[in-house]
């Protein structure tokens, strides 16, 4: 006689539904696999090469950006495809307003950005790092075909050109190391790296023969999209403040040595958060198909997706915490042993990450982006008050400690103090008990 859990294996197994969101599922992993291994391989080689100072300036440019690169994604992402999903006919005319929404959200976040540079202590040659990166939201537009195969789960033409894209991307930084080159050149780099992900998508949304979405542009659309956008894209702001602000206050408090040693270590622990984005991003579809078919088909898929974020994460963390101080020096060797501690404390973030993340899928699909900004404002407030306080005091450790706060406090406490979240809540707080994953 079977057990409930290999019952519910042998239903997964014969589901047709299953096998599609499986497939999809399995080439985005192995995208992001392989990048997790690059990232360890070439990733780790580089900030070696460079060092914790050098690796700090490096990391400083690229946090500065990606807080302001979100308000160029206009916070498009889920509502595209949520769009695609519900009106697939309208296909080239969300696809071209989305393009020309993102390309003008672009343009005015590189000028927000050279602002922005006016209020930090950046020397000249930092700026110039900063604006190089910043560059390369301009090819950012061409990620509304990521959406469209996405709402079609076909990711798997996503993964290709992000492999390529990887590829190409790896091999320039090994040939930068070999032949001693500047850090500017690691810079150009992430330039190169988003215009040919950009040509590579386009490519392959060719290769479907499909519109030419460019050429598509409805006013009466992007007022909508943008109407459901709006928090979404605060939030982003809000979301990246929070995750990178850290890294602009220890430059800004300790010094770049201090910024590279904490880097180094944050990128040990995000470089699992990927996992709750690819499940999530290739599920969406299923979970708002879920709901025409009845409520309680809906929340059962929702209970599922948080319980099984959270022990992933627990898996992740708890061997984490015990090999954090031999992982870093064994990666990235004496000059980072610092990192370690860092790394222990900050690992256990991930579990209210990955929490996060799936909950925002409900968020989207309820049309309650607004709770999504305002929950999210709130752990960025948390984060900057306890780095402040915490900083001066503990240093590194201080702000390891400030970033799992403020995830708890805004992943999961926060949505307890409504009466739209609070069923949510309760999920989540059900997710740390595995039976739940299988019924």
């Amino acid at each position: 006689m079977l057990t409930p859990i290999q019952n519910a294996l042998v239903r997964l197994k014969a589901h047709q539904g299953f096998k599609r969101y499986f497939s999809n599922t399995a080439w985005m992993f192995g995208e992001q696999i392989l990048r997790m291994v690059a990232g360890l391989l070439v990733g780790v080689w580089v900030a070696r090469y460079l060092g914790p100072e050098q690796f700090g300036v490096f990391s400083y440019a690229l946090a500065f950006v990606a807080i302001f690169a979100s308000i160029a994604k206009l916070g498009l992402d889920s509502i595209v495809v949520r769009d695609l999903v519900h009106e697939p006919h309208k296909r080239d005319v969300y696809l071209g307003t989305a393009f020309w929404l993102k390309l003008v959200g672009a343009f005015i976040t590189f000028g927000v950005i050279a602002f922005a540079t006016l209020f930090t202590s950046n020397d000249h040659t930092t700026n110039l790092y900063i604006f190089i990166i910043a560059s390369g939201m301009i090819f950012q537009s061409f990620e509304i075909i990521d959406f469209y195969f996405q709402s079609k789960v076909l990711s798997k033409f996503v993964s290709l050109c992000k492999m390529t894209q990887l590829l190409l991307s790896s091999l320039m930084k090994i040939y930068f190391v070999l032949t001693g080159a500047d850090l500017f050149w690691f810079v150009v780099v992430s330039l190169v790296d988003q215009a040919t992900l950009a040509v590579a998508l386009y490519i392959a949304y060719r290769h479907q023969k499909l519109g030419s979405f460019y050429r598509h542009f409805d006013l009466m659309t992007a007022k909508n999209i943008l109407k459901d956008s709006w928090p979404l894209i605060f939030s982003g702001l809000a979301v990246m403040l929070y995750i990178r602000m850290d890294q602009v206050m220890i430059k800004e408090m300790l010094g770049d040595r201090e910024v590279g040693l904490y880097s180094a270590a944050v990128r040990l622990s995000e470089v699992w958060y990927f996992i709750p984005m690819v499940i999530t991003s290739s599920l969406f579809p299923a979970i708002v198909s879920a709901k025409k078919v009845s409520k309680e088909l809906y929340y059962l898929r929702l209970q599922r997706l948080y319980t099984f974020m959270v022990w992933m994460a627990i898996g992740i963390a708890l061997p984490m915490t015990f090999l954090s101080e031999w992982l870093v020096t064994l990666l990235y060797g004496e000059a980072y042993r610092e990192a370690g501690q860092v790394l222990m404390i900050h690992i256990w973030a991930g579990v209210f990450v990955f929490l996060g993340v799936a909950s925002g899928s409900w968020l989207t699909s309820e049309n309650l982006q607004q709770f999504a900004f305002t929950r999210t404002l709130s752990g960025l407030f948390i984060n900057i008050v306890l780095n402040l306080v915490l900083i001066p005091i503990y240093g590194l450790i201080g702000a390891a400690i400030a970033t799992v706060i403020a995830q708890i406090m805004a992943a999961f406490v926060f949505d307890v103090f409504s009466e739209k979240t609070r069923a949510t809540f309760v999920m989540k707080l059900k997710a740390f008990n595995i039976v739940y994953l299988f019924k």
